[in-house]
């Protein structure tokens, strides 16, 4: 995702990376009425793909594997709180807007949304520590 998107840090805050990548809702509104469609998908769609079905993962519990374990023992302590924080967030998020009766493609679209800002906030905490 890093070398399709390039540097985060020209985005000054997560919503613009969310733009840029094309998750978040288009709009048409006139006046007072405010219309939100689908989302814009503009950017690129690789980006967006590896997105989505990164968010269908956390259809499952919040749990860290022994492989993720072995994976994040190079990473901060930093990352690795917001990483965990991500996955609490999100796998609840995921479960909370299914059990409202969403439909799961989009549940997957709204995950896949905040994963982005998560992205962003590991990005930035990266960039401070270097």
């Amino acid at each position: 995702m890093m070398a399709e998107i390039g540097s985060l840090q020209r985005f000054a805050h997560p919503k613009e990376l969310m733009a840029f990548v094309g998750v978040v809702p288009s709009e048409h509104s006139t006046g007072e009425r405010v219309r939100r469609g689908s989302i814009t998908k503009t950017g690129n769609g690789h980006v967006r793909r590896v997105l989505v079905e990164a968010s269908w993962a956390y259809r499952h519990p919040p749990r860290r594997s022994y492989a993720l374990r072995r994976r994040e023992t190079q990473q901060s302590d930093q990352v690795k709180a917001i990483a965990w924080r991500a996955q609490l967030r999100l796998c609840g998020r995921f479960q909370r807007l299914v059990a409202r009766g969403k439909v799961k493609q989009q549940v997957v679209t709204a995950v896949a949304r905040e994963l982005v800002a998560f992205i962003w906030e590991i990005d930035r905490a990266v960039a401070v520590a270097a």
